[in-house]
């Protein structure tokens, strides 16, 4: 069974389209290659709008990097009877890459870019499956990675918000504070886990920690989320700064 088949058996929008959508000519790769950029576009303008490093053009170009080697090695192996897309293979490495260099620490010890990373990756594999003529697989990955993108994150927030865990970044006005600062930890009924100075601001004048803090009293597993905790603390006068580490 050749490809053209196999695209017209299994996806209900080729056999929507016709046979024509399933063949390499002109007008297929023309669909792929306009799928391949609006749905790249609207998930690089996604990460834009949230001010990511990795944004519009990027993402567009990822994606049609990797629907144009796929179907360049749709032409290899049917044209020289290869059975391995060698491109595409390469393409994947070479996103992998790109989206790795795309992974930041800040000054706070926070790592960024990392669910950008992972969304390179992902619109990669997008690319490949429209090049491949798979078009109800990628519409389904694309709305699907859409929702984790837009959709998941408040609920992730929220969750987070809960936790009996999390981390913040401490900034106090002075050195001789942290000892004050940890006595009133422990009053509140929460525990430290672990304190690191931040160097990064050894030359700015303050003291600058991460925090890790474990949630103990029942009262405030039960009534206080992160948010709250953190604006208690934030009204101590010797805190200069304090934020949670997401």
């Amino acid at each position: 069974m050749s490809v053209n088949d196999i695209l017209n058996t299994v996806d209900p929008i080729s056999r929507l389209l016709g046979e024509w959508s399933s063949r390499l000519d002109l007008w297929s790769i023309l669909l792929r290659t306009a799928m391949s950029i609006l749905f790249s576009a609207i998930i690089g303008w996604e990460r834009s709008t949230k001010r990511h490093a990795a944004g519009l053009r990027t993402f567009m170009l990822i994606s049609l990097a990797s629907t144009m080697s796929m179907l360049l090695d749709i032409f290899i192996m049917t044209t020289f009877s290869v059975s391995f897309p060698m491109i595409s293979a390469a393409v994947v490495v070479g996103i992998a890459i790109i989206s790795s260099n795309s992974i930041l620490f800040s000054s706070k010890n926070q790592i960024k870019g990392l669910t950008t990373a992972a969304a390179l990756w992902a619109v990669g594999f997008i690319g490949l499956l429209i090049g491949a003529g798979f078009y109800t697989v990628s519409v389904i990955g694309f709305v699907t990675m859409m929702l984790c993108l837009s959709t998941f994150p408040h609920l992730e927030r929220r969750f987070k918000n809960k936790s009996n865990h999390f981390e913040v970044h401490l900034e106090l006005k002075n050195k001789e504070n942290l000892q004050s600062f940890v006595a009133t930890i422990r009053k509140l009924g929460m525990k430290i886990d672990d304190i690191e100075v931040n160097p990064a601001y050894i030359t700015s004048g303050l003291s600058v920690y991460t925090v890790a803090l474990t949630i103990q009293s029942q009262e405030l597993k039960k009534y206080k989320t992160h948010s709250e905790i953190i604006e208690a603390l934030r009204s101590i006068d010797y805190v200069y700064h304090i934020e949670e580490i997401t």
